[in-house]
């Protein structure tokens, strides 16, 4: 593959002011695509804390510090949701979370490099740094990978650092896309794209937080409990704005949901939960939400999570299924993760028809039909060579 130069990037430009924010925005809506990274701080608190936003244009990149005295971002939110600009991103769900909670809307419209290069074929959500090797020759510096980006001032070797990942992806997409349109592929990067530009995609439904937990019980009231304490828990880590596992760990959620206990007494007794916390204003509201759930009636209790119930599908199958899956990635050099998740995985083995991302769009093409035609015996898996084929019965 041939690989031209980097366009030579002057120093990137620190900004700091509203007005230059504004200057330097107002050029960017003159450009077909603009790169786009984020430094955030998100390991004492439940929402991201901004620090920086980076942006390269064709012959200019900024650092924009997000945390300077008085800077107004709205021209930023702007050139977002200007749709002749196409904002390229890399593993863009973090930073667009951070773009949603803001401005209210995704930055459109999108292209993630990572989520292209596993249907180009680099492989299950390839690294950043192996992907410009890969596709420039270049090589990323990752010393200040580490850094407080709240601190302040930023040193010249933090903001170049800042900077060249969005220079670099310039690159990234330039060649992306080339392969992409060569393999006739861009139609499948676009159904990606629809998923990560729904809003709905960023947004925590607290009411769907015991999902997460992965219960594998099928006590209706059990689920309740649990139900109603991991709502309860996401709410108040938004409140006091901590993170949820710092709040309650998972674990202790559990056992809360198990012994549903009715006083502070019995909530302290709970391996992980301090006296403190059951005693304070946290644990009283903890305890009205265990109230809540115990005066639910039989009737409105949830059912297990589909897919969650205590029916296993065949190990053999499933091991079946994950070879089809490989094979199929490899014969359409696309990355298997993309195709299907292992719930997908344990889903089509136990279901017909189950309604999984495998089963529709380009997906369904690649590996969904054949994966049907082998569960009702139409088709075997054979060697030839060093290969897995497809044998029709």
């Amino acid at each position: 593959m041939h690989r031209p130069s980097l366009p030579d990037f002057p120093p990137p430009a620190l900004v700091a002011t509203s007005a230059a924010l504004e200057a330097f925005c107002q050029r960017m809506h003159t450009e077909g695509f603009i790169t786009v990274d984020t430094e955030f701080m998100r390991e004492r608190t439940y929402w991201p804390e901004l620090c920086l936003v980076q942006i390269a244009g064709e012959t200019e990149v900024a650092v924009i510090d997000a945390m300077a005295h008085g800077i107004d971002l709205t021209a930023l939110g702007r050139l977002f949701a200007d749709p002749t600009v196409t904002k390229v991103f890399h593993a863009a769900r973090q930073d667009i979370e951070i773009f949603v909670l803001r401005y209210g809307d995704v930055p459109r419209p999108l292209f993630d490099t990572q989520v292209a290069a596993m249907v180009a074929g680099f492989g299950d959500q390839v690294g950043y740094d192996a992907l410009v090797a890969a596709l420039t020759g270049g090589s990323i510096d990752k010393a200040h990978r580490f850094s407080d980006w709240s601190v302040r001032p930023l040193s010249d070797a933090q903001l170049a650092y800042a900077a060249a990942d969005v220079t670099w992806l310039r690159a990234v997409y330039t060649r992306l896309s080339e392969k992409l349109e060569q393999d006739g592929r861009l139609a499948w990067v676009a159904e990606e794209m629809a998923i990560l530009s729904n809003p709905a995609t960023y947004r925590t439904d607290p009411a769907q937080a015991w999902e997460r937990l992965r219960p594998r019980s099928s006590n209706r009231r059990f689920l309740q409990v649990l139900k109603a304490t991991a709502a309860w828990r996401e709410q108040e880590a938004q409140r006091v704005n901590i993170p949820r596992q710092r709040l309650v760990k998972d674990e202790a959620l559990l056992e809360i949901a198990a012994t549903a206990p009715a006083s502070a007494d019995a909530l302290a007794r709970v391996r992980g939960v301090t006296r403190g916390f059951a005693e304070g204003r946290s644990g009283a509201s903890l305890m009205q939400a265990l109230a809540a759930a115990r005066r639910v009636p039989d009737g409105d209790l949830p059912a297990a999570p589909q897919g969650r119930d205590n029916v296993r599908p065949s190990a053999a199958l499933v091991s079946l299924l994950k070879v089809m899956l490989a094979a199929k990635s490899e014969q359409h050099h696309v990355a298997p993760r993309l195709v299907a998740s292992s719930d997908d995985i344990d889903r089509l083995a136990l279901e017909d028809q189950p309604d999984i991302p495998s089963m529709a769009g380009w997906r369904r093409e690649v590996f969904g039909e054949d994966a049907l035609r082998l569960k009702q015996g139409q088709v075997a898996l054979g060697v030839e060579g060093r290969r897995v084929r497809f044998i029709p019965i």
